[in-house]
């Protein structure tokens, strides 16, 4: 669907974009074949699609997928969509993705995430969806240039915090790429970035040591500029905290930024066992 075709489905059908629902629609073809060809598509593979808008990339999906799931809020699109695509392989869901997320769990492990996410809910979005062992075998998502940078980054980086922890505990960043923002319609005040995220083949953490890695990892951030044993003081004793530090030779006086991602689960295994440990996230 090029620039053109969006502007007129819009008008004919009276259709205002929200920017509270980040109604920024790509429509560069050239933009939106990297995509699906980062995805590395087949027809044995079903697509999780969240908010779809008039389904350029939809189109691109069901030529290249065996089964495509697409959720979208808004019920303008949502019209148009079944009207657009009445395959047997495409089903479209008339929802609030985060709500679905965070509702029911459901397995999402035999799927691929391809998606230009609304750019107000892409985070926790990847928070609920990559999370766990039902998680998406792999994420193509397109979003805001900083959070993609977060979801990229690694110790020390400027970008590194609690979403690059949350995320890469289950996936693996491989690549990304530049989107810029006059590619799509209307553009938004940011560039945009794809990431390609693989979920790892092996879980870093048992299922019951995650509520511990999360409080760890928030707690960690909740003030960067501290030192991050102090933080943790709130959960574990000092002296637990000072003598697992010199176990892993971290310095009490180290800033949580400085650690890396296998530190963090280091951490989480030694201190998750300790029956002064909280785990409420």
């Amino acid at each position: 669907m090029k620039l053109s075709e969006m502007r007129e489905v819009l008008d004919r059908r009276g259709i205002q974009l929200t920017k509270s629902l980040g109604q920024n629609f790509l429509h560069d073809q050239n933009q939106l074949r990297r995509i699906v060809e980062a995805a590395e598509l087949s027809k044995a593979d079903k697509v999780l699609e969240i908010g779809p808008g008039l389904g350029p990339l939809t189109e691109l999906l069901l030529q290249n997928a065996g089964e495509v799931l697409a959720i979208e809020k808004d019920g303008r699109l949502v019209e148009f969509l079944r009207e657009r695509f009445s395959s047997p392989q495409f089903d479209l869901l008339h929802d609030d993705a985060l709500e679905i997320l965070k509702g029911e769990p459901r397995d999402w492990s035999g799927w691929k995430l391809v998606a230009n996410l609304p750019f107000s809910v892409a985070s926790p979005i990847l928070v609920e969806l990559a999370c766990g062992v039902r998680a998406p075998k792999k994420i193509v998502a397109t979003l805001q240039l900083e959070v993609a940078r977060r979801l990229m980054a690694r110790a020390d980086d400027d970008d590194y915090g609690i979403l690059t922890l949350l995320v890469q505990l289950d996936f693996e960043p491989r690549e990304w790429f530049k989107i810029p923002a006059d590619c799509f319609f209307p553009a938004p005040d940011v560039d945009s970035a794809c990431v390609v995220l693989e979920r790892r083949a092996k879980p870093l953490l048992p299922e019951n040591l995650r509520p511990v890695f999360m409080r760890m990892v928030k707690l960690s951030f909740s003030q960067r500029r501290k030192m991050m044993l102090k933080l943790l003081k709130q959960d574990w004793p000092k002296e637990t905290l000072e003598a697992v530090f010199a176990g892993l030779n971290i310095s009490p006086q180290e800033r949580a930024e400085k650690l890396s991602l296998e530190q963090f689960v280091q951490l989480t295994q030694i201190l998750g066992g300790h029956k002064d440990a909280e785990t409420r996230s």
